[in-house]
């Protein structure tokens, strides 16, 4: 049987080759957004087996399972890592077309050395005991991962209570030439609709900056001390995960009523969490941009679904689909809001709906600045649609309606130190894309011109965009 993952996965011309094996795969890995435990990296975390690796914590793989008739028990359960393995192995076959299958082929290729086995409840014991092998060699950790998949800088997503004590110690570690920096996700501060919730959070917060948070302006003091501190330790981005954006002006004193209301033990109605989440963010994203900050803002997710399964697992579980708020005006008025007084950050925006992906594309034009390259950014295809098709259609709308060449590129957005190949993955596909339009004649036959562009992509416009302190990125080629 031919290999499945070989030197040319998804590469189906010689232009597309040349493109991917000449520019793009010798290329650093930013990964500017991700979800990696920070204490993992500071402690270089070992797995024992290849389930605790692979399975520990990934709502992908248990979604996926579940669908193919699989326990909870072998998903989230008490069963054993051999016996979760082996039942992500029997259910491997009815995965294909599903991206797990690639990815999950392709990080057993580039971390196990296996491209030459397939996995499948026959092949499971091979798998499992020549992983094993691997997984005792010393550069088997996260922090040997990283090193191995050239990743220069990464950025977790952490709460503003977050400490940062693992950042500070990655940075101070010179042994370690990966960067770790934080990234500043306030989400919590929105969640006026959960009173318990919402108001442990803030007496966290104000234990941590020994304000006295009895105001909407004490809060935005002590969201602005932590955004301070952060600052130092290195952080360059936020983040903000909301199920729309919401950009109508909201008055002071209904803003403080509705944070009076909910310190009180009451939850927020609908519209009340609507206009506390406008108001708290606008501010927010001034922070960002007097620091001179990338503002992310991921939107359109529809979580914790199922009830029952929530009471039981808890949130990031496997139980959120695409949901289909409307779009266009709150996050025309929002943007418009912070730059009709010169407030808007270096923004990127990701759909987890891809009907709004020419939405999206049309409204970065609206507020680039003229001096910014790219300031308004596409972000690229997130959750569901960090897929062949999702990629491509994401690319498509960049493409016909922006400047694709001003993206700043891929990102794992995962919890594991093996979905670096995410990376490779997006690197294939745009390789792939560009060299059949070349061989089509829809673009120059010019591979100096085109290599360039993928190397922007895939690490130049990142390091320039974000600003951090890599190597020059006019050497890495």
């Amino acid at each position: 049987m031919k290999k499945f993952i070989d030197d040319d996965f998804l590469l189906d011309t010689r232009t597309a080759r040349t493109l991917y094996h000449d520019y793009a795969s010798d290329q650093p890995i930013i990964d500017y957004h991700c979800h990696l435990p920070p204490v993992e990296v500071a402690e270089n975390k070992r797995w024992e087996n290849l389930s605790q690796v692979w399975l520990y914590g990934d709502h992908y793989k248990w979604r996926a399972m579940r669908s193919n008739g699989v326990a909870e028990r072998y998903c989230t359960g008490d069963a054993t890592d051999r016996e979760k393995f082996d039942q992500f192995a029997s259910s491997m076959p009815y995965f294909l077309r599903n991206p797990l299958y690639h990815w999950s082929h392709l990080e057993l290729a580039r971390y196990f050395g296996m491209d030459d086995v397939l996995l499948s409840a026959e092949t499971a014991d091979e798998v499992w005991s020549r992983s094993l092998d691997v997984l005792a060699q010393p550069g088997s950790s996260a922090r040997g991962f990283m090193q191995q998949s050239n990743v220069v800088l990464v950025c977790t997503t952490d709460d503003p209570t977050d400490t940062l004590e693992h950042h500070k110690a990655v940075l101070a570690d010179a042994s370690f030439g990966t960067k770790m920096l934080p990234t500043w996700r306030p989400d919590k501060v929105f969640a006026v609709q959960r009173p318990d919730f919402f108001n442990a959070w803030v007496d966290t917060l104000a234990s941590q900056t020994e304000f006295a948070i009895d105001s909407v302006e004490a809060l935005l003091s002590a969201l602005q001390k932590r955004h301070d501190y952060f600052h130092a330790v290195g952080c360059r981005l936020s983040d903000y995960g909301l199920e729309t954006v919401v950009g109508d002006p909201v008055d002071a004193n209904t803003v403080e009523a509705i944070f009076r209301k909910v310190r009180g033990g009451e939850a927020a109605t609908d519209q009340e969490r609507w206009q506390f989440q406008s108001a708290l963010h606008d501010a927010c994203a001034r922070m960002d941009a007097a620091s001179h900050w990338t503002m992310q803002i991921h939107f359109g997710a529809m979580r914790n679904n199922n009830t029952r399964c929530f009471r039981a697992l808890g949130p990031d579980t496997g139980f959120d689909s695409i949901g289909d708020w409307p779009v266009a005006h709150g996050l025309s008025r929002f943007l418009d809001r912070l730059d009709q007084d010169d407030a808007l950050p270096r923004t990127i925006l990701y759909t987890l709906n891809p009907r709004d992906n020419e939405v999206v594309a049309t409204m970065l034009g609206n507020f680039m600045d003229g001096r910014t390259p790219g300031k308004l950014q596409f972000g690229s295809g997130w959750w569901f649609n960090d897929q062949l098709d999702g990629m491509r259609r994401q690319i498509d709308a960049l493409s016909q309606l922006g400047l694709l060449r001003r993206f700043v590129g891929m990102l794992t957005d995962s919890r594991s130190f093996l979905s670096y190949t995410r990376h490779e993955y997006f690197r294939r596909l745009l390789c792939n894309m560009l060299g059949s339009e070349v061989e089509s004649g829809m673009l120059p036959h010019d591979l100096e011109l085109i290599g360039s562009m993928v190397q922007d992509i895939s690490y130049r416009n990142a390091a320039h965009y974000f600003g951090f302190e890599l190597p020059d990125v006019a050497s890495v080629s």
